[in-house]
């Protein structure tokens, strides 16, 4: 029995000498949960990219000509007495679908799980819209007439380049990065607007008019604002894709929205 235990106690002393020799295993320490997430994306750096979108643009043109219709009767009896220009034309709202293609490019800055970056992004489409309104009224007036007055007035916009310049907050997730931003926005657009009268007076069967005025503005720099959200996935390296929606809002002479999704590729160095 003494023997037995003997052996059994020198047996044990080999096998915990020999463990003690062993290198540790990785399995024991966490190994692959480290090696997981020592091999997620590091989002810090510049990148490029282009990209595609499809969306809508939204016009309300309601009072877009009414400074010019005053400016063009001033002075006149039919708009003393008759305010034309305070017409209610329906020149209303309008709606457009369109698709465009662009670039961008930013800079992150990574804490941890926590993304700041900023970015420039540009699109070109064709974005924007027109309406058309005419309205007549008869009133017979100080000066002992009936005047028949039909007044019509045209607007529209059309947006060929958007470029918005952004503030992005993301949070690292694997191999995706979920992101909300905003910032502020640039258009290039040609503005159109225009407006006619005419004046038929009885008895005297005088047509007085047509007067006309238009004002085009082309190539012009329109300000606004912009907000969205989307998500870059990382594929291999530095190879990413972009999934985005942002929110466009221009408040030139024709108030302006612009909803766009977007599909991008890019590629942080």
């Amino acid at each position: 029995m003494r023997r037995l235990l003997v052996a059994a106690v020198m047996l044990g002393s080999v096998s915990a000498a020999h463990a003690a020799d062993m290198p540790d295993l990785p399995v024991l320490r966490g190994g692959f949960t480290d090696g997981l997430s020592d091999a997620r994306p590091n989002w810090q750096g510049s990148y490029i990219g282009a990209q595609a979108g499809y969306g809508s643009s939204d016009e309300n043109f309601n009072g877009s000509t009414s400074n010019m219709m005053a400016a063009l009767l001033a002075d006149t009896l039919i708009e003393s007495e008759m305010g034309v220009s305070q017409w209610n034309l329906g020149l209303g709202k309008a709606s457009r679908r369109s698709t465009g293609y662009g670039a961008f490019a930013g800079y992150n800055s990574q804490w941890d799980d926590v993304v700041l970056g900023l970015e420039a992004s540009y699109l070109h489409g064709s974005f924007g819209g027109s309406t058309t309104a005419t309205e007549s009224r008869s009133n017979q007036l100080s000066d002992g007439n009936v005047h028949s007055v039909t007044a019509s007035s045209t607007s529209s916009i059309a947006i060929s380049d958007m470029a918005t310049f952004r503030g992005r907050a993301g949070y690292a997730w694997g191999c995706f990065l979920p992101y909300l931003f905003g910032g502020f926005a640039l258009g290039n657009a040609d503005i159109v607007r225009s407006v006619s009268v005419q004046d038929y007076v009885t008895p005297a069967g005088v047509l007085q008019g047509p007067v006309s005025s238009t004002d085009a503005q082309h190539n012009h720099l329109i300000y606004g604002y912009t907000a969205g959200l989307g998500v870059d996935v990382n594929l291999v390296g530095g190879l990413f894709m972009r999934a985005e929606w942002e929110y466009i809002r221009f408040t030139s002479q024709v108030d302006t929205s612009i909803n766009t999704a977007r599909l991008g590729l890019g590629y942080k160095f």
